[in-house]
């Protein structure tokens, strides 16, 4: 049985070519619920059909700015048809990203605890 030699982290290469490009064609949606968009990560499915597409907001509604881009996720395949040498260019799942929102909220926690420590001390 023959196997297909796969390519050394092509799929980093692939979902990090997709993050860079989706972040440009993101910026050319006229949506208003599209607020400040920033690429976290994107993550591709083995098989390259699906590809994850992690975001976070600057500002805007994560909710509305997330339904928004998974309406325009066709769009912005086929952007990404003209844009990658790929026989097959993943569907696109956008998913609203929590990591740097929580990393916030987790400073501000720590930054309370040590101010009231130190009026303790």
């Amino acid at each position: 049985m023959k196997h297909k030699r796969s390519i050394p982290n092509r799929a980093f290469r692939v979902a990090d070519q997709i993050q860079r490009d989706v972040a440009e064609l993101i910026r050319e949606l006229k949506d208003p619920r599209i607020g400040m968009v920033t690429i976290h990560a994107v993550e591709v499915s083995p098989d390259y059909a699906h590809a994850k597409v992690f975001f976070s907001l600057l500002v805007g509604d994560p909710h509305e700015c997330e339904e928004a881009l998974n309406e325009a996720a066709g769009y912005i395949r086929n952007g990404l048809f003209k844009r990658l040498q790929i026989h097959t260019v993943p569907t696109l799942h956008f998913v609203f990203d929590r990591t740097t929102e929580r990393a916030a909220e987790l400073n501000l926690l720590i930054n309370q605890a040590n101010a009231n420590r130190a009026k303790e001390d």
